[in-house]
């Protein structure tokens, strides 16, 4: 007998098929799923119960709609045989202690459901009734520590892309059991049951959200990944065309093929360089460079570093003139020098073989200054904001102490408005938070006066 019948696979097959249908980033999910349930039908053995199909199923795809799961468990049943057996009485004192057994079983399970208005009581009363939640917590707990921390090894660490799918999984089955865990009984910690079962953690609401937050970046790195690897594959393609038609066409057709291979170019050099495919495309790029200067000759070399050169005007052009006056805060400051790296690293590409790399280098000496000054731009915007902050918190304190006046005297009250002024005196002209520091300057001295 088939693990999975035919009926069965074509229910789950049709739902997989429309799971996230508009999103690229299921594709391959989808895939392993339905060479998953493949193999299942090909497989003899006892048929796959609901459980079963769920687990093959959802730590690919976590919301695959219950119902066609329960459909497909239904459909796979075996035909039960029919017959005839004997019936035998139980005695009353087994019916007895079968409804007690019963009764006290159902007492627990309703000690142990997951509302907090519940569970608290029972904890405080009668502790050992929640050890099926201890186990349960100490089960989830664990998988999500481990599956969190192999989640990122592979993911901050992948060599292949095979590593981000099952990354993928492993971040999708720690979220699972993250949201096992009941955040409002976080702080109970059950010394007890911790006592044999040699429980190393303790719950906290903290540490819970740092493994959330944890999940979440990988999902965010890993749809960053996912979209990298879609335009690395779209890159290839047009590079593995274009190549092929430079080799074989002439005049315009040739110059079509030539912007193609060029638009190629331009999109490995736009995957960002932090994700697997931008590492990969920063090796194809180049070995795609090298060809298409053999190929194209030092004219169309000539062409792609005036392109650079280009592109590196503009950046630079959007660094100079941002879309917001001085003085700009950290954020801003941090944008305008990744401008200028994008300069940067544009000019970085022209070699020295090229006729336009004496042009290239005096827009990198420029360029490299107006980076440096960006950097102590920030440096000081920092160092100003936190010296404001720290004129902020001494002025609050002083506040706070002159409501009481029998316990402040003139001299304590001066050292402190010193102490606020030095802080103020270091916030630079220039940043965000001079006019405001100036301000309160002015306030403090007319107080120490």
């Amino acid at each position: 007998m088939k693990r999975l019948n035919q009926e069965a696979f074509d229910i789950l097959q049709s739902e997989v098929q429309v799971y996230g249908e508009r999103d690229l980033v299921w594709k391959v999910q989808r895939e392993m799923v339905l060479r998953r349930l493949k193999k299942l039908t090909l497989q003899e053995g006892i048929p796959l119960s609901y459980a079963d199909i769920q687990e093959a199923i959802v730590d690919l795809l976590p919301d695959f709609k219950d119902k066609a799961l329960r459909s497909a468990a239904i459909a796979n049943r075996p035909p039960s045989p029919r017959g005839t057996g004997m019936k035998f009485g139980i005695p009353f004192k087994a019916r007895l202690a079968l409804m007690a057994f019963g009764t006290a079983m159902g007492g627990v399970f309703i000690a142990n459901l997951p509302f907090a208005w519940i569970r608290l009581p029972v904890a405080q009363a009668a502790p050992v009734l929640l050890t099926p939640s201890y186990m349960s917590m100490d089960y989830h707990y664990r998988r999500a520590i481990a599956l969190v921390e192999q989640a990122d090894q592979l993911v901050n660490q992948s060599t292949a892309f095979e590593d981000l799918e099952v990354g993928s999984s492993k971040a999708k089955e720690a979220q699972q059991h993250l949201d096992a865990l009941p955040v409002w009984f976080l702080g109970s910690y059950p010394t007890a049951y911790c006592q044999w079962s040699n429980c190393y953690w303790r719950f906290t609401y903290d540490e819970f959200q740092t493994a959330r937050q944890e999940v979440a970046r990988m999902e965010a790195k890993l749809f960053q990944e996912h979209n990298a690897h879609a335009k690395l594959v779209k890159a290839d393609q047009v590079l593995a065309d274009s190549m092929q038609a430079m080799q074989a066409a002439k005049g315009s057709a040739k110059r079509k093929a030539s912007a193609e291979w060029q638009g190629a170019l331009d999109r490995l050099e736009h995957i960002p360089s932090q994700t697997l495919a931008g590492r990969i495309a920063e090796k194809k790029l180049v070995a795609a460079k090298r060809d298409f200067e053999q190929i194209t000759g030092s004219e169309a070399a000539h062409t792609l570093s005036a392109n650079l050169i280009g592109a590196a005007k503009q950046f630079a052009t959007a660094a100079q003139h941002p879309d917001q006056k001085p003085p700009h805060d950290a954020y801003q400051l941090r944008a305008i020098e990744g401008l200028w790296n994008d300069a940067i690293a544009r000019l970085d590409k022209i070699s020295e073989r090229d006729a336009d790399y004496p042009e290239a280098q005096k827009l990198l000496v420029t360029y490299k200054k107006a980076l440096a000054n960006a950097k102590i731009q920030l440096q000081t915007e920092a160092d100003s904001a936190h010296a404001y902050a720290q004129a902020q918190q001494l002025t609050q304190q002083l506040m706070t102490s002159m409501e009481n006046p029998f316990t402040t005297d003139r001299a304590q009250i001066s050292s402190r408005l010193q102490k606020i002024i030095q802080e103020l005196e270091k916030v630079k002209q220039g940043t965000t938070t001079y006019a405001e520091a100036q301000l309160l300057m002015e306030s403090a001295q007319k107080r120490l006066h």
